[in-house]
């Protein structure tokens, strides 16, 4: 029997996207809805309790309004906003930081997928914490270099428009105030005591990420180094989705866009034996969003992970 799938924000980016990665599947039935009625309550109710699964690809407050709704026991929920990321009752969908969570995801009801910013710092800082490798108490940073795409349709509007503004040509730096929405779960997901200094930016590129944590050898515990910290991200991420490389670079520059449109991340170590430099490279789109929400699903639904994903 085909599953039934609801997503509720189809008409979004990320919504859009799982869509196309699922219309061709022969083993789900997606609900649609009319322009019509995806702004009425009650249509909307309907389909998120006559599904199977539902993808909420909606903004923070519509999803918790859509999660109101639902009284069906038997629906799953993956949400791909900020709203429950790090709340309790939630499982929070990135299956490769343990094998404890890749089990519980297999039989949770309430998914929420991680951040596209919060995905790469946290598979970069996790293991070092869990393994005892930095501090909990330490102070990091991270930069993170994102496509448009990920602002949403007014961003890509903005930066595909014939008479936009010169400024967007060149790099822009935002969340300056240091209160961006994804830091809550990157301290909450790794461990950290604080809050990492986080410089994101937005660049004039449709998608793609590069998430970089730069270390000094000396934050190492125990006496660890580089080949150390190597040694750990090669045997925990050897997977399809998520993999160790030992290096990303094509002649000593990493494009944010090497991996656009793809499913994938890989993780890497560079630098030297004083300043290291922790990468991931992946699509703000794919692991970062929708891939890694089509990823749950496939847990969930007892199928291979990558089905229907472009690694």
């Amino acid at each position: 029997m085909k599953k039934k799938i609801f997503i509720d924000g189809k008409a979004g980016t990320t919504g859009l996207r799982i869509y196309e990665r699922l219309e061709a599947r022969e083993d789900i039935e997606i609900i649609l809805l009319s322009d019509d009625e995806r702004k009425d309550p009650a249509a909307r109710k309907k389909a998120l309790n006559s599904c199977d699964i539902a993808f909420l690809c909606l903004p923070d407050d519509a999803a918790r309004e859509s999660v109101s709704m639902i009284e069906n026991e038997n629906v799953t929920v993956i949400d791909t906003s900020t709203a429950h990321r790090t709340l309790e009752g939630w499982c929070y969908g990135f299956p490769e930081l343990s094998d404890e969570l890749d089990t519980k995801l297999k039989n949770a009801k309430r998914i929420a997928v991680p951040g596209c910013h919060a995905s790469g710092f946290i598979a970069l800082v996790k293991p070092l914490i869990d393994n005892g490798f930095i501090d909990e108490n330490g102070l990091l940073t991270c930069h993170s270099i994102t496509g448009y795409s990920g602002g949403g349709k007014k961003m890509i509007a903005d930066y595909e428009s014939e008479d936009r503004d010169g400024l967007l040509d060149a790099p822009r730096q935002y969340a300056i105030t240091q209160q961006h929405k994804h830091l809550k779960e990157m301290q909450a997901i790794t461990g950290l005591k604080n809050a990492p200094v986080f410089c994101p930016i937005v660049s004039d590129f449709y998608s793609g990420m590069t998430v970089t944590v730069p270390l000094f050898a000396s934050q190492l515990k125990g006496g660890k180094r580089a080949e150390d910290v190597k040694k750990l991200y090669a045997e925990k991420y050897n997977t399809e989705i998520v993999s160790y490389c030992e290096s990303v670079d094509n002649g000593g520059f990493i494009s944010a866009a090497s991996l656009k449109m793809k499913d994938s991340m890989k993780i890497t170590v560079a630098g030297n034996e004083e300043r290291i430099l922790l990468v991931a490279l992946y699509d703000n789109l794919g692991k970062g969003a929708s891939g890694a929400a089509i990823e749950c699903m496939n847990i969930a639904l007892g199928e291979e992970k990558t089905r229907a994903l472009d690694i």
